[in-house]
């Protein structure tokens, strides 16, 4: 399947701290922060790897507590999370064919996880993590969804910045297509001008879902094993421990 041409993790990636600040994850990373912490030792900070870590909002919270390296595919994406996150590592990578050679402590896949639309990406996704993984290290993945908590949905939101910018967005989740894994979200966005000018801008991603069952086996199969956490929002975190060589 050929790669998707997001609009919102490129041309329009700039505008992401006015879509997805760090004051937008206070609640989710107090949530996180337990399930990455349990275990670690108290020797120096953790090391923590995030694939697919985008503009960095999530990871803004994190730091205090982990030696973070941030990837994504995503320049764009990147840079924004440069901005905020100076003092961690960034490097450009593909959270499925990622190889850096080394191990971390904890590794993480937030939302990012959700563009993998097909059970072979969601495997590959899983074997990096694994890879990347220290033996009797974790690593936790955060869907959106699961087949078994997916609905349709709309949201909204956005903020406005300094000379004069702005952004309100309306997001609007499809139904499952038929006989597929996959649903489409459709971005409208209004990005306000520091002259005043709105422009409305669109984009559409489509997303992957899959049963609790398939998820379970997968990290199974990458040699870890996993459990759920049902977090606040009835998303399914799966925690998973990576299992020592016998």
């Amino acid at each position: 399947m050929p790669r998707q041409q997001l609009r919102l993790y490129s041309d329009l990636a700039t505008w992401w701290p006015l879509m997805s600040p760090p004051s937008e994850y206070v609640e989710e990373a107090a949530d996180l922060l337990p399930l990455l912490l349990d275990g670690v030792s108290a020797d120096g900070k953790p090391t923590l790897l995030e694939l697919g870590s985008g503009g960095g909002s999530l990871a803004w919270h994190l730091k205090p507590h982990f030696a973070l390296t941030l990837t994504d595919l995503s320049p764009g994406m990147l840079a924004v999370s440069q901005r905020i996150n100076p003092e961690c590592e960034h490097l450009a990578g593909d959270m499925t064919s990622l190889e850096l050679g080394r191990t971390f402590d904890r590794v993480l896949v937030h939302d990012a996880i959700m563009y993998a639309t097909t059970p072979d990406a969601v495997r590959a996704t899983i074997a990096t993590a694994a890879r990347h993984c220290r033996d009797g290290g974790r690593v936790v993945i955060l869907p959106d969804c699961v087949l078994e908590t997916f609905a349709p949905s709309t949201e909204h939101g956005g903020e406005d910045g300094a000379v004069g910018r702005g952004l309100r967005y309306l997001m609007w989740t499809h139904d499952l297509s038929p006989d597929t894994s996959t649903f489409e979200v459709d971005y409208a966005f209004m990005l306000r001008q520091p002259d005043g000018r709105v422009i409305v801008e669109h984009d559409r991603h489509r997303e992957g879902c899959f049963p609790r069952a398939d998820w379970l086996a997968w990290f199974d199969a990458a040699g870890l094993e996993a459990r759920v956490h049902r977090d606040p929002w009835n998303r399914d975190v799966f925690v998973a421990e990576k299992r020592r060589p016998t």
